[in-house]
């Protein structure tokens, strides 16, 4: 068993055992697993039934995490706890009583936006930002309630800082980097990023090298130098690691993820054809086994061993801990 209790705050692989085992081989002990993108709520109900079916098929390699303490027996287990997050408001609908029967069935975070405009939000592609909207102040309210994160990551500046401020628990960017480092759409501004630490929250800095400087050539020292600067802006208690590793996946999923049923035509990310494939994978973080490379590149930048474990894991634990509890 590794020492090290890790999480990594988003991945949407093309999940299989061969992807279990090399999560397992990489020493994590819990994994946010992407459910949904543009589904509605039936279509989510038959994601959750396929993870059900997984959760049969390989107990020996992964366990459903139904409460955030499954994650500390994942890792005594030497197994993999998976917990549910959708990156978009999809699955709720029109509808805002799915949102404690998704809680109920293990939904632990849910973006308000994917890049577009939702019902409940601007998303970060958008070239107008209204804000949150009526029904996105009362999803904020009952989230709060249920105990599920709200997740920034697709979304525009205004909108993420109205989430910050109508929250009461806190808010969460599961998987993006400082736009500082890199001014990609989807990466975050200074102010974002001390407000989330304001609420208590968490970045989780990604991997996807479209949202890094130098994109698949990015080093692991110049990731660990960002991570570095964003500890002295934001406290190394808010920082994680959220890789949004999506493994072995065709093109039509990176398609699904980008076009959903919205558009005709295809849309490419940051605007350019360039981008209308998957990247080539970093040298350092190719698939879950090279997870603890980060580990490794961050005590070389001069981190703390406990500052490593909190950024690796510990911070992720304490956050599902206090903030996906029902509040009374």
């Amino acid at each position: 068993m590794h020492d090290l209790l890790m999480i990594d705050g988003l991945q949407y692989s093309n999940w299989s055992p061969e992807i279990f085992q090399q999560m397992q081989a990489g020493g994590l002990s819990a994994v946010h697993a992407t459910i949904a993108y543009h589904e509605n709520a039936r279509e989510t109900l038959s994601r959750l039934g396929e993870w059900n079916r997984r959760f049969e098929t390989w107990p020996e390699l992964i366990r459903p995490v139904r409460t955030a303490s499954d994650i500390r027996l994942a890792h005594e287990e030497g197994r993999v706890g998976i917990f549910f997050g959708f990156q978009n408001c999809s699955p709720i609908e029109d509808d805002i009583a799915l949102v404690e029967v998704f809680r109920q069935l293990g939904v632990f975070v849910m973006q308000l936006t994917y890049n577009n405009q939702s019902l409940l939000a601007s998303g970060c592609y958008e070239r107008e930002d209204n804000g949150i909207s009526r029904f996105g102040r009362q999803v904020i309210a009952e989230m709060n309630r249920v105990g599920m994160l709200i997740d920034m990551s697709h979304s525009a500046e205004r909108s993420t800082l109205e989430a910050i401020e109508l929250s009461s628990r806190p808010v969460i960017i599961s998987h993006a980097n400082p736009a500082s480092f890199h001014a990609a759409k989807r990466n975050k501004s200074d102010a974002v990023l001390r407000g989330i630490a304001a609420s208590g929250g968490l970045l989780g800095f990604s991997t996807y090298p479209f949202h890094l400087k130098g994109a698949s050539q990015c080093s692991l020292e110049s990731f660990c130098d960002m991570v570095a600067r964003t500890a002295d802006l934001m406290g190394v208690a808010h920082i994680g690691i959220g890789t949004d590793l999506c493994q072995a996946q065709p093109l039509a999923v990176l398609e699904w993820m980008r076009n959903g049923r919205w558009s005709k035509d295809k849309d490419y990310g940051e605007g350019s054809k360039d981008n209308a494939n998957w990247p080539a994978p970093l040298q350092w973080f190719r698939d879950s086994r090279d997870f603890g490379n980060i580990a490794q590149g961050l005590r070389a930048r001069g981190f703390a061993e406990q500052d490593v474990a909190n950024i690796m894991g510990l911070n992720w634990l304490r956050l599902l801990e206090t903030a996906t509890t029902a509040q009374a």
